[in-house]
């Protein structure tokens, strides 16, 4: 089993944190939906597989070593051509080396351009009286500035997934606000759930961070992960 085998390469390694595709892999095997992400290990195997995936593409540096990507210079969005990846690859090595001298680059992660949706963050701590909790709210900045989350015990029931949508402050974003579509909150129950179930199958998970989240009109989508291990 994909977990398993990626669960066990990153502990024989001494790997705490797993890389975000390593993250979207285990993630996707337990059901939830996640860009298509691959590594590229050079610029010819980049447009190689931006080619194969589609333009626009996302390139993002892949390091266990380089935890906050953008603030090194490490994600190039919307690239829309053969020209914008080789470019934003070479710029992606040379920020990153500058921020992160240190760091063990492996490449690049290569995924589509995700449709815009509604930004949601969802993921797990461990708390040292409760053991796992879920974390529900709003992502991407919002996380930051608002702090609009809330916060469940592992195992999740139907009802408790719903509850913690029905609990943020900005739930009105979900449901349609100033004439924008309201999102598949369903969708968000279920992804719960599963992430729940994923939890409670795998002890030695310590962290994870699933932000942001695009929530759509119909299902929704993790667009960058993180896992990080005991």
């Amino acid at each position: 089993m994909i977990i398993n085998q990626i669960l066990g390469q990153a502990r024989e390694e001494s790997r705490l944190v797993l890389t975000e595709i390593e993250a979207k892999q285990v993630l996707g095997a337990a059901g939830i939906n996640c860009t298509d992400t691959r590594l590229a290990a050079d610029k010819a195997e980049a447009l190689t597989l931006s080619e194969q995936i589609g333009y626009p593409v996302v390139l993002k540096v892949s390091s266990v070593d380089i935890t906050h990507k953008s603030d090194a210079g490490g994600v190039k969005v919307n690239l829309a051509d053969r020209a914008a990846v080789e470019k934003a690859y070479d710029e992606i090595m040379a920020s990153c080396r500058r921020a992160v001298p240190a760091a063990v680059i492996e490449g690049v992660s290569v995924q589509p351009m995700a449709r815009p949706g509604i930004e949601i963050i969802m993921g797990m701590i461990k708390d040292p009286s409760f053991g796992p909790v879920l974390m529900f709210g709003l992502g991407g900045i919002f996380v930051e500035v608002l702090q609009d989350v809330t916060f469940r015990i592992v195992p999740l029931q139907p009802g408790d997934a719903a509850a913690m949508i029905d609990e943020i402050k900005g739930k009105k974003l979900l449901e349609g606000f100033r004439g924008q579509e309201p999102v598949d909150t369903s969708s968000l129950v279920d992804m719960l759930l599963k992430l729940s179930a994923f939890v409670e199958k795998n002890p030695t998970i310590k962290e994870i961070d699933m932000n942001p989240v695009f929530a759509y009109r119909e299902g929704a989508l993790v667009v960058d992960a993180r896992i990080i291990l005991e």
